[in-house]
């Protein structure tokens, strides 16, 4: 059975628009699959579609110039309108412009587009095609998207509920995306084996592809060992020059290396919460991984974990991930907060005319317990409500003017 991707929607009903569909996301999280589903669907409607990639050999020389694409595509529909769907189109030199000038040339055909990251999709794609296109970002496959797959979607509009009633089944699925993360291919394979098989091609895969090639990233070894440490320190400030020293590299090198790894969707940065600069932390930033199997096997842990009491930062990883899905389209923003003086909450949402501390909890916990430092962060602060996002407990509390929530995981989903 297909994995649902719930992206598949909004990009339907982006079809109508003259904007290009730009799909973004790490390699081999789905687009070209969402595309060809996407192709069968218009299909379906009776509606002209062709699909190009300039991962194959055949379709590259359409793309030698706009007016040879134009060329191709009228071959296909003439003046009439159709579909285009172009797959990998980081492979194309200065893409931005060549989809720029396709646009501007007020033709009949909708343009969608996907490419993996690199920092020319990313940067300059981006840039010139301001007004013309809407980004649609796929991630790999989402604890709800993995939930519903596992459970043949006969939850799929209660999720929440059997997560609450089956206990331990939903427990179990939760352990199992723990370890290996949602890159579709793994999500699809059935035993340890072919899934260390499958993340292995995907990793080298990335390395070869987006970092050596496309970025031209000459100690790729290094890289690699960025990644390495990045994830057995994750959930933890990074410090540039420890990391600069351990590598053998400079810090600016360093910062580069972060910054591709974060513009090919592999790591985001999350930054610190403050208003008092002089008693609360530095600048230094926090890293988590988009993928919790690509980090696993960044680590050399890849399905290796069965206990919670084990599994702390990467529950931790999780929610930090189910919190940026949540207020990506909000306007809302997300950090941690750390002073110096040792206090700490895993996450605060600055939804600007008020913020909400979220502590993390990967247990169930037994009763209503606040630690110091989600209390210390309550009394400077006096947010309307804090969560404590845990593994079953549900309930509420007052604390001052302060609602503390205490949340399943699932309640996020």
């Amino acid at each position: 059975m297909p994995i649902k991707r719930y992206l598949f929607s909004d990009l339907v009903e982006h079809l109508s628009k003259k904007e290009i569909s730009l799909i973004v996301g790490p390699r081999q999280a789905g687009k070209t699959t969402l595309m060809t589903q996407l192709q069968d669907y218009l299909k379906g409607r009776g509606e002209g579609t062709l699909f190009l990639s300039l991962d194959f050999e055949r379709d590259m020389p359409h793309f030698s110039s706009q007016q040879a694409l134009l060329d191709r595509i009228g071959l296909e529909f003439g003046r009439r309108k159709g579909y285009v769907f172009i797959d990998e189109i980081q492979r194309k030199e200065n893409a931005g412009l060549f989809l720029k000038g396709l646009y501007d040339m007020i033709t009949p055909y909708k343009f969608i587009v996907s490419g993996s990251g690199s920092v020319e999709l990313k940067e300059k794609v981006h840039e010139s095609l301001a007004g013309r296109k809407r980004m649609f970002e796929l991630s790999t496959v989402s604890l709800k998207e993995f939930a519903n797959h596992k459970t043949r979607y006969k939850y799929e509009d209660r999720l929440e509920k059997y997560f609450q009633i089956n206990k331990a089944e939903g427990l179990g699925l939760l352990v199992e995306y723990l370890n290996f993360g949602g890159y579709p291919r793994v999500v699809l394979e059935e035993t340890l084996k072919e899934k260390l098989r499958t993340i292995d091609e995907i990793y080298r895969s990335y390395i070869e592809k987006d970092i050596a090639y496309l970025l031209r990233v000459e100690r790729i070894d290094a890289f690699g060992n960025m990644l390495r440490l990045l994830a057995a320190q994750a959930g933890s400030l990074i410090n540039l020059n420890e990391l600069s020293s351990t590598l053998g590299i400079s810090v600016q090198t360093v910062k580069n290396y972060l910054t591709y790894a974060e513009k090919t969707f592999i790591v985001s940065r999350l930054t610190p919460y403050f208003i008092n600069i002089r008693t609360e932390i530095s600048k230094s930033p926090i890293v988590y991984f988009n993928d919790l199997g690509l980090r696993n096997f960044s680590a050399g842990q890849f399905g290796r974990y069965a206990m919670f009491s084990d599994m702390g930062f990467l529950f931790q990883n999780l929610i930090y991930r189910l919190l940026q899905e949540r207020t990506r389209y909000e306007g809302s923003t997300l950090h941690f907060w750390r002073t110096k003086d040792k206090a700490e909450v895993d996450f605060v949402i600055n939804e600007g005319r008020g913020v909400i501390p979220v502590e993390v909890k990967c247990r169930e916990l037994k009763s209503k317990t606040i630690e110091r430092s989600l209390k210390g962060f309550i009394n400077k602060y006096s947010p309307k409500e804090a969560w404590v996002v845990n593994l079953g407990l549900q309930g509420e509390e007052k604390i001052g003017d302060t609602m503390v929530r205490y949340m399943p995981f699932y309640e996020l989903l």
